[in-house]
């Protein structure tokens, strides 16, 4: 441990903020996949109703998990920051 961890007390919040790091970040994540979903459908509703669209390529596939991952790598790097 280092010397000022020792000197600074821990409260109940520095205890219990893993949780409501989760508890937001799935209410956030799923409100973000609600929204995804309803925004594909309703641009498939505006090119053809009665169709289903085409599913995305695998090369769509792709640019969306490495888009994601930017995603992701911005949030780790704001938990290191200091």
């Amino acid at each position: 441990m280092s010397e000022q961890s020792q000197l600074v007390p821990q409260t109940q919040d520095d205890e219990n903020w893993r949780p409501r790091v989760f508890v937001i970040g799935g209410v956030v994540g799923a409100a973000l996949g609600l929204l995804s979903a309803y925004l594909y459908v309703r641009a498939a509703d505006e090119v053809d109703i009665a169709k289903q669209p085409s599913p995305p390529t695998t090369f769509d596939g792709l640019r969306l998990g490495f888009s994601l991952l930017g995603i992701v790598r911005t949030v780790t790097e704001w938990a290191r920051r200091q």
